[in-house]
């Protein structure tokens, strides 16, 4: 079997020089890779921590990002609606919400298979999106308000959601075991769940 090249080591670099969509995709990705490095391979202790006078936890911004994935590729994107798991919650009234940050009753397994269907949700219905159409097409967000939003806008919200997390879950996670850096490592994959992003190496 031939090595490795550099690039199947780290698959989360943008391109030196591709396309708008490869450009905007490949920042999407990093930031997805770097945040679920940083919220990686923890119990519920470590999921559970804060920092200074913040209530905010990783467990917290798995769920959030979790359910931000599956807001801005449903309803934002085609009108749908929440299903699973946000619609299978108690008290559920047809809208997460009130949910997003609440992480009472969630073991780490849940949190960590929550973003990680989550974001294979997102890349399924991004992907066919774009089989019919371009980064210029109208998504469904706002439409109901005579408003037109593009599909390049909306996933521009998402980067700047990650962008915002991550910064938040850099901080956390240094308080937590002292894991430091930008970047997930060379050959980095998840040690919990079954992520979508990283390295990905054959599962029994």
């Amino acid at each position: 079997m031939p090595d490795a090249v550099e690039g199947d080591l780290t698959p989360w670099e943008p391109p030196l020089a591709g396309s708008e969509i490869e450009h905007l995709l490949g920042s999407l990705t990093r930031l997805r890779t770097t945040f679920r490095w940083k919220t990686d391979a923890l119990d519920t202790e470590g999921l559970s921590r804060t920092v200074g006078a913040s209530t905010l936890t990783l467990g917290n911004l798995l769920k959030h990002l979790a359910c931000a994935e599956d807001q801005k590729f449903g309803p934002s994107l085609t009108g749908a609606p929440y299903g699973p798991p946000w619609a299978g919650m108690p008290g559920y009234d047809g809208t997460p919400t009130q949910y997003t940050f609440d992480t009472r009753g969630h073991e780490p397994a849940d949190l960590y298979r929550m973003w990680d269907e989550a974001v294979r949700r997102s890349d399924e219905r991004l992907h066919q999106a774009l089989r019919t159409g371009d980064l210029g097409q109208q998504v469904a967000l706002a439409a109901d308000e005579g408003m037109v939003v593009s599909l390049r806008r909306l996933l521009h919200d998402v980067v700047e959601e990650y962008g915002r997390h991550t910064g938040h879950a850099d901080l956390i996670r240094e308080s937590i075991d002292g894991l430091t850096g930008e970047d997930p490592p060379t050959g980095w994959s998840a040690r919990s769940g079954t992520s979508p992003v990283g390295v990905q190496r054959g599962r029994p």
